[in-house]
């Protein structure tokens, strides 16, 4: 998916960008949305499900028999200023859940409150949790606070993707005005295993260093990883042009990291080092969710 879209989706976003924003400030949508995924005799149930406000997830698929696919929803299409959106997703002992989004979410420009949207992740002893929402793409003058928590328990595994977009750059929009502050932090058992943490503000240009002036960064990670896994994987990391992918073992987490101007090169890149990996990971073959066809 490129950042934008077509011309139709670039229309629509251009609306919602000057239009939603002084209306949805007064009114600050408080989404939240809790998930409970429990092992059964045959399956993987989601046994909890609760939410408020614009959030909400569409029934369990099974295309792999045991392993439950879920696609969160956020129908308003976008989150703007003074929006909060609360994700807590609990995978009980010996459960396998794999979750994911249609499409992009979408950070619209502030006309003064900042968003915030928190994410925690809770995966228990013998469990595991691919998490694979599609991109955040971050509008000129968004006020964004992200923060996504991710706590392993005993022998828990699981598969990880973020990739942020600042601004449009199909179209040549930059995100030349506005703040972002996204956190990420996976630990196993009260132990930090990755720390990270990308502030963007009007008044430093943090962004033009760690990201060398490009508009799309990413991290995939996955656990129980080995040095066979980074050697499994360095055929479909590139670099080339302007876009530029590495790969790292971290204990036993093993971190891809792409930097470029393209989320659909980014998506593209993750899925395949998925695709290769997941076998040796989580001991599955691929089985991409329909919903990534579209």
């Amino acid at each position: 998916m490129y950042c934008g879209g077509c011309t139709v989706a670039a229309a629509t976003d251009a609306i919602m960008h000057a239009l939603v924003e002084p209306t949805a400030r007064k009114t600050g949508w408080h989404a939240q949305l809790r998930l409970g995924f429990r092992a059964t005799a045959t399956r993987t149930v989601l046994a909890e499900r609760r939410h408020q406000g614009p959030l909400a997830v569409q029934r369990p698929f099974y295309p792999e028999g045991d392993l439950c696919h879920v696609y969160l929803l956020h129908p308003p299409g976008g989150v703007v200023g003074g929006d909060i959106v609360d994700v807590d997703v609990s995978v009980g002992a010996g459960s396998s859940a794999l979750l994911t989004t249609p499409g992009a979410t979408k950070f619209y420009r502030s006309a003064g409150e900042r968003a915030h949207q928190q994410q925690t992740l809770v995966v228990e002893d013998g469990a595991t949790l691919e998490w694979l929402p599609q991109e955040n793409i971050f509008f000129p003058g968004a006020d964004v606070a992200l923060d996504t928590r991710v706590e392993l328990r005993g022998d828990a595994r699981m598969v990880l993707s973020e990739i942020q977009c600042l601004g449009r750059p199909v179209i040549g929009e930059a995100f030349d005005a506005g703040r972002i502050d996204s956190r990420l932090s996976i630990r196993r058992e009260g132990v930090s295993l990755l720390l990270e943490r990308l502030r963007v503000r009007p008044d430093n240009r943090c962004r033009l260093s760690l990201m060398a002036g490009m508009a799309v960064g990413g991290t995939l990670v996955l656990s129980h990883a080995q040095e066979s896994d980074v050697d499994a994987c360095r055929d479909l990391l590139f670099a080339s042009g302007t876009d530029y992918a590495g790969a790292t073992l971290i204990e036993d987490l093993l971190v891809v990291r792409y930097l470029g101007n393209s989320t659909e090169r980014a998506q593209r890149l993750f899925r395949a080092i998925w695709e290769q990996l997941r076998p040796s990971v989580l001991g599955r073959s691929a089985s991409p969710p329909r919903i990534w066809a579209t």
